[in-house]
């Protein structure tokens, strides 16, 4: 069995990059789960909340759940050409609890509207900050969907079958590179 969990990099209850996660989810052969994880609750990084109380509760699960997953999926939207400030802020926090990304297999997809970019720049710099945490980031295919606005519901759910199809096509090759370490 292959043990997946999916981020969401966006908060919103109709993110269209958690529904991307939920798309994912659908496309899975019966041999693997995939958990997903949002980061409500983390609250933003300070040393001196860890010096004073230690981590939070919130992040010290999602390490753990990191740890104990054979893949790692990050789906991120784009806000002024980078990642969002949560999905930043979540990953400085995990850089503090042991490494938990430290030689795992993570894939970056993403959602955004309009015709430009389709989350390019916030992928980038996204698999920067991967780098640092140890994560070994898939370098090909990549999935970075434009006009969202024309491909999910106002849910945040994906209604675009060739959207659908090169998701799954991205997943395949994801999962092979998880289950294979080609």
């Amino acid at each position: 069995m292959t043990k997946l969990i999916g981020i969401s990099g966006a908060l919103r209850k109709g993110s269209t990059n958690t529904g991307l996660l939920r798309a994912l989810q659908s496309l899975l052969p019966a041999h693997v789960t995939m958990e997903i994880a949002t980061l409500h609750g983390i609250p933003l990084f300070d040393e001196d909340v860890i010096a004073a109380t230690g981590k939070p509760e919130v992040v010290t699960a999602l390490a753990d759940r990191i740890r104990h997953a054979d893949g790692i999926i990050i789906a991120t939207p784009e806000y002024q050409f980078s990642v969002p400030g949560v999905l930043k802020n979540a990953n400085d926090w995990l850089s503090t609890c042991n490494a938990p990304f430290k030689w795992k297999r993570t894939g970056v997809v993403g959602a955004s509207a309009g015709a430009m970019a389709g989350t390019a720049r916030a992928q980038y710099h996204l698999r920067q900050n991967l780098q640092a945490l140890q994560a070994i980031v898939m370098p090909r295919p990549e999935i970075m969907i434009v006009h969202n606005e024309r491909k999910f519901d106002s849910d945040g759910n994906l209604t675009d079958t060739e959207t659908r199809e090169r998701l799954h096509t991205w997943l395949e090759a994801f999962l092979e590179w998880v289950e294979k370490k080609p």
